[in-house]
């Protein structure tokens, strides 16, 4: 495998988990497990948020969030992207459409997968931030935004199975 076949999968595995997630009404996504800030919704609204503000960075491009921003209806805090968002904050991300949430975050890995595809493989070893040592290369982020992405996804697999399990 190349690299470029190798991201592909990667970039994958977000998706078919986020499609494999069970379906859960308006009630289970915006619970809050043990009163943790970050309901479902949150977490897979977060999840695409940060793989498409990062690959609108990295490429130069619109974010995908310009075609859902009217959908969610979240307003100025959906702008965001979660990262040092309170508790109050966290829990005025109400989605109760989870096709919606499942499209957003597939959007958005698609998109990112287009852009890795678009890629040389000798543009993986550019520098794109010299702010940290060892400096980040292009490839290094594309593993950050895919890795966080499979964490967070995870993180909602685990929030809905609490949240099935005690409805």
């Amino acid at each position: 495998m190349n690299a470029h076949e190798i991201f592909a999968d990667f970039i994958q595995r977000p998706i078919d988990a986020v499609e494999s997630l069970p379906n859960l009404n308006a009630q289970q996504l915006n619970t809050h497990p043990a009163g943790h800030p970050n309901s479902v919704a949150w977490l897979l609204w977060h999840t695409g948020r940060e793989i498409d503000v990062q690959l609108s960075d990295l490429s130069g491009k619109q974010q995908v969030w310009e075609e859902f921003r009217e959908r969610f209806g979240l307003g100025e805090l959906g702008d965001s992207v979660g990262y040092g968002h309170t508790s109050e904050q966290a829990e005025q991300i109400k989605i109760n459409d989870q096709k919606l949430l499942v499209d957003y975050v597939s959007a958005c890995a698609h998109a990112l997968g287009e852009y890795v595809a678009s890629l040389a493989e000798v543009d993986l070893d550019e520098v794109i931030d010299s702010n940290w040592e060892p400096p980040v290369t292009r490839g290094i982020r594309l593993v950050s935004i895919v890795d966080d992405a499979a964490q967070h996804v995870g993180q909602a697999a685990y929030s809905a199975g609490a949240v099935v399990t005690t409805s």
